[in-house]
């Protein structure tokens, strides 16, 4: 009974908002001081209305596609709670993090403000947390700093050339469950899934080493997602999700790729990097097996790690979709996709092994 008392405060105390204040205001203009502010996640969230509100602008929620939308100088830009992305117009703009319901308010990570709304505005914003909280400190060799410079390439690609092996992440997992779509299919399952297809086939074509996080529905860590793209031999590494909307029609494959490859003191633009070559061939197979490729987009999400280790996440689709859910639910389907990521990494490959002749 005492640890059931322990955990119910413990969950309440997740709800309560962070006793934080940030200030927001457009350009030139006194900032607006917003104290109902979350911290969840390692970062605070915030309420959207709140945000607009400070920047004299309005949105609202369409309670019957269940998307939040507010007009900008680019067009209508929406957000929703189950997409890791801001649409406006034809173009998804990655997040950070999906937006989600604190106490009944759609709320945001900070980063939206710095980062999204401007270029959405075309003018500065101005934002400053009242309340930061002070870097945890912890011993260097258990940061995920650390472990992200093991995100790197272990051998030249033109010396190694092919794939020695390949380190796949099915997202969530455990008490994590990712999306979930109104018949109940959840991300985490369908991830998994496509991650056995893909391992199964890695090994059967082409005789590799294949390290997955998680084999099973448990719970990870950070640390313990990144662990198998640590491997020496591994050359890819793959993190599988899948996305929601509460709109019906969004669909399709997206790919993301960190924005800047690291190592040894150099960083490059995405563009030159291996993750993004990796993603062009995993975009090119998959339409060519039929799927929808939404694009390829840039964005620092946790599970694509630091480094130059090339490294794709893959959106499988929209569980909101009803074509989409039926294929990421079915084995054919499953298996359809997973023939198609091992396409784009045979290729990749391929290209790999050109370049050591």
């Amino acid at each position: 009974m005492i640890r059931l008392w322990v955990l119910l405060v413990f969950l309440l105390m997740l709800s309560l908002p962070a006793a934080a204040a940030v200030e927001i205001a457009p350009r030139g203009k006194p900032p607006v001081t917003v104290s109902e502010v979350y911290w969840q996640d390692g970062t605070y969230f915030i309420a959207i209305d709140d945000i607009l509100a400070a920047l004299d602008m309005r949105g609202g929620w369409n309670s019957v596609e269940h998307i939040y939308s507010f007009s900008t100088p680019r067009g209508t830009a929406t957000i929703s709670p189950g997409s890791h992305f801001l649409r406006i117009g034809g173009r998804f703009l990655p997040l950070s993090q999906r937006p989600r319901f604190i106490d009944n308010r759609l709320r945001v990570p900070e980063d939206f403000i710095t980062q999204q709304l401007p270029d959405l505005l075309n003018t500065a914003v101005y934002y400053r947390n009242l309340t930061p909280r002070a870097p945890v400190p912890v011993d260097e060799d258990t940061t995920l700093d650390r472990l992200f410079a093991f995100l790197t390439q272990k051998q030249n690609p033109q010396e190694a050339g092919g794939l020695r092996a390949v380190a796949i992440d099915p997202g969530h997992g455990g008490q994590d469950m990712g999306s979930i779509s109104t018949d109940g299919t959840r991300e985490k399952e369908v991830a998994l899934d496509v991650a056995r297809h893909l391992e199964r086939i890695l090994k059967m074509r082409l005789g590799i080493p294949v390290y997955l996080s998680r084999e099973g529905d448990y719970t990870l860590t950070p640390q313990q997602r990144l662990e198998p793209a640590a491997q020496s031999e591994v050359d890819a590494f793959i993190s599988l999700h899948a996305q929601s909307s509460f709109r019906a029609e969004p669909q399709g494959v997206a790919l993301v790729v960190r924005p800047r490859e690291e190592y040894e003191g150099l960083s490059l633009d995405a563009t030159q990097g291996g993750s993004m070559k990796l993603a062009q061939h995993l975009g090119r197979s998959l339409e060519s097996a039929g799927f929808r490729v939404s694009g390829i987009y840039q964005a620092p999400l946790l599970p694509l790690g630091r480094g130059n280790l090339p490294t794709v996440l893959v959106e499988l689709g929209y569980l909101s979709h009803p074509e989409n859910l039926a294929r990421l639910t079915d084995p054919a389907g499953q298996e359809a996709l997973a023939q198609a990521l091992f396409a784009g990494l045979s290729s990749f490959a391929d290209e790999r092994s050109e370049r050591t002749r």
